[in-house]
């Protein structure tokens, strides 16, 4: 985790007012790597903030990914899932359990072709497997 102070000096860099439920959704988020879904998030934090409602966590998890503070992964049709990682790396999801799992790349030394001429504004690589434990079982 960040620590609560980073927290909100991190929103308030992005001129996002720190509420409790955006300091510990986003507090939350950069202490996992398990790449939350919006549901995951809620059930999480809910028993700390009674309060919290699906809709806040939404609408936080918009501005968090506006603000560039967190990525969106689009990995399939079924769920949105967020990373606070916003820096340059992979993803992989294990097809048989659902995880998703981080790894380093060089996004610059990514060969490209036919893109010429284009600007690009974000950059994923996504991979679909089975994991290591899902391969021996």
């Amino acid at each position: 985790m960040a620590g609560i102070k980073q927290t909100i000096e991190m929103l308030r860099s992005k001129n996002i007012r720190p509420s409790m439920a955006r300091i510990r959704i986003l507090d939350y988020l950069l202490g996992t790597t398990d790449h939350p879904t919006v549901e995951m998030i809620h059930r999480k934090l809910l028993p700390e903030i009674p309060t919290l409602s699906k809709t806040t966590v939404y609408k936080t998890m918009e501005l968090l990914v506006e603000a560039d503070l967190a990525r969106l992964l689009h990995m399939d049709e079924s769920e949105a899932h967020f990373d606070g990682n916003v820096g340059d790396h992979g993803h992989f999801k294990c097809k048989r359990c659902g995880q998703v799992f981080d790894f380093e790349v060089d996004l610059d030394a990514l060969k490209t072709r036919g893109l010429e001429g284009f600007s690009i504004d974000e950059k994923n690589l996504f991979f679909s497997g089975f994991c290591p434990r899902c391969c021996s079982s």
